[in-house]
C-alpha cells in the first residue's frame, strides 16, 4: 500500500527536575544545600532511511514521545540526559507544522534534522542559596520539551515526471526505457501509485523518471486519482507530457494537452512554468495528418516534440537522449527550504504568553493554568522561601492582579489546578 501523507504528534522529552537536598556528613554541621540539576530531555530527530518508500508505518503509530531527563540528586549530581528519539522517514519527505502549514524540514539529504528540542533540566536548590537564604527548600522544575503536530508529505525525488491522461502509454514508456515494471493494461487508472525508474543514458550517466497516475479534467480540484499524486511532480526538473496522438479514445490531442497543463497550473502555478517535452505516443496507430497537425500545434508554442510508439519502442531512445540533454541545462532537484517560526508562535513556545482562565463557583476561584503545573510540583507549602517563590510566579503571570480585579477578598478560597489555598494580601 502506497501512503504518501500522514499526520503525527511529536513530543520532545521534558527536562528532569532539580533536586532539593542538603549535605549530610558526620562531623559536618549545616552542610548546606547540594541538590543537583535535572537532566535534559530527549530531542525528536528525523532521519532519512532509503529502506522506506512510503509513510505507511505512520498510519499505525501516530504519537512519538522522547524520554524525560532524569531528576537531579544529592551531592550536586546532575540527572542523566535522555537519548534522542530517531524517527526514520523515506527520502523526499517534507515535514510541516499541521497548525500553520509552515515547512519545518525537507528530508532530502542524509543530514538528520532536530524537529523538537528536549527541555533543559531544572536547577537544583544549590543554585538558590544566598547570604540571607541559606536553606532553600525549593528547586526549579525541568522545562517542557517542544511539542508539535506535524504532517508528513512524501514528494518523490525524480528528475522527470510523466504526466498525461489515463491510458496514454506512460507506464509502457517507463517500462521500455528503464528497469521499472509497472502494471500495464488497456483500461483507465491501471497505475494506482507513482512508479520510479532509473533510465540509463550511457555509462555512468542516468536520470530518475516517475510515472504519475493519470490525470483527468478537474484533477487540480481533487477529481480522479492523479490529484492525490500531483505533489510528486513538484520536485521534477522536467515534465514529459505524454499525449495519445491517435485520438483512439475520441479525444483531441491538442485539447488533452491544454486540459492537463491547466490542471498542473491549478495545483501549483510553478508547474506551468516547468520545462516540458511533448511525447506524441501511439503514433503507429495515428495517421500522418494527425501527427503533423499536433506537431505544428506544439512546435508553435516552442516546446520540443517527439513522435513515439512506446509499444514498439520507436522513437523512445531519441526521446531519452533529448531528456538527458535538457536535464544537463537545468538546476538540481528542488529542495524545500525550512521556513522561520513566526514571532507569535515563538512567543507561545517560549512561554511569553502564559494564558490562564479564572471562574467563580460557590465562592471558590478556580484558576486554570496548565503551564504552572511543573512549577507546583517543586513547591514546598511548609517552607517560607518556597512559598515566596511561588507567590512571585503568581504575581508576575498576572494571576493575582486578575483575582483582585474580580473582587477576591482575604480568606477566600483559590483552587489552582487542584491545589487549594486561602487568599492572603
Amino acid at each position: 500500500m502506497f501512503v504518501d501523507k500522514a499526520k503525527i504528534k511529536i513530543k520532545a522529552g521534558d527536562g528532569g527536575d532539580g533536586a532539593v537536598s542538603f549535605h549530610r556528613e558526620k562531623y559536618v554541621a549545616a552542610g548546606g544545600p547540594d541538590g543537583g540539576d535535572g537532566g535534559r530531555g530527549g530531542d525528536i530527530v528525523f532521519q532519512v532511511d532509503d529502506n522506506f518508500s512510503t509513510l505507511i508505518d505512520f498510519r499505525f503509530k501516530r504519537k512519538y514521545v522522547a524520554e524525560r531527563g532524569q531528576n537531579g540528586s544529592s551531592r550536586n549530581c546532575t540527572g542523566k540526559g535522555a537519548p534522542p528519539l530517531i524517527i526514520k522517514v523515506p527520502r523526499g519527505t517534507v515535514i510541516r507544522d499541521a497548525k500553520t502549514g509552515r515547512i519545518m524540514a525537507d528530508m532530502s539529504t542524509d543530514e538528520p534534522k532536530i524537529l523538537a528540542k528536549g527541555g533543559n533540566g531544572g536547577k537544583g536548590n544549590v543554585h538558590f542559596a544566598t547570604s540571607t537564604r541559606q536553606i532553600p527548600r525549593f528547586a526549579k522544575p525541568g522545562f517542557p520539551g517542544e511539542e508539535f503536530e506535524v504532517t508528513l508529505e512524501l514528494k518523490l525525488l525524480a528528475d522527470v515526471g510523466l504526466v498525461g491522461y489515463p491510458n496514454v502509454g506512460k507506464s509502457t514508456l517507463i517500462s521500455v526505457v528503464s528497469a521499472a515494471k509497472p502494471k500495464i493494461a488497456n483500461y483507465h487508472f491501471t497505475t494506482l501509485t507513482p512508479v520510479l525508474g532509473v533510465v540509463k543514458v550511457e555509462e555512468e550517466k542516468s536520470f530518475v523518471m516517475a510515472d504519475i497516475p493519470g490525470l483527468i479534467e478537474g484533477a487540480g480540484d481533487g477529481v480522479g486519482l492523479g490529484h492525490e499524486f500531483l505533489r510528486h511532480v513538484e520536485r521534477c526538473r522536467l515534465i514529459v507530457h505524454v499525449v495519445d496522438v491517435s485520438g483512439i479514445e475520441g479525444r483531441n490531442p491538442s485539447e488533452d494537452f491544454e486540459v492537463i497543463n491547466a490542471e498542473l497550473a491549478k495545483f501549483n502555478e510553478d508547474l506551468a512554468e516547468r520545462p516540458q517535452i511533448v511525447a506524441a505516443n501511439k503514433a503507429d496507430m495515428a495517421t500522418e495528418e494527425q501527427v503533423e497537425e499536433f506537431r505544428n500545434y506544439i512546435e508553435e508554442k516552442g516546446i520540443p516534440f517527439f513522435c513515439i510508439s512506446a509499444a514498439t519502442t520507436k522513437g523512445t531512445q531519441e526521446l531519452v537522449h533529448k531528456i538527458s540533454e535538457v536535464l544537463d541545462t537545468l538546476p538540481p532537484i528542488r529542495e524545500f527550504e525550512a521556513e522561520p517560526i513566526p514571532q507569535a508562535e515563538l512567543d507561545e513556545m517560549l512561554g511569553v504568553d502564559k494564558k490562564f482562565e479564572i471562574t467563580v463557583e460557590d465562592d471558590i476561584y478556580f484558576v486554570e493554568a496548565p503551564w504552572i503545573q511543573p512549577i507546583m510540583r517543586t513547591v514546598d507549602p511548609d517552607d517560607y522561601s518556597s512559598l515566596q517563590y511561588f507567590q512571585r510566579v503568581l504575581i508576575n503571570s498576572g494571576i493575582i492582579a486578575k483575582l483582585e480585579e474580580m473582587g477576591i477578598q482575604e480568606g477566600d478560597t483559590v483552587d489552582l489546578e487542584g491545589f487549594e489555598f486561602d487568599f492572603i494580601y
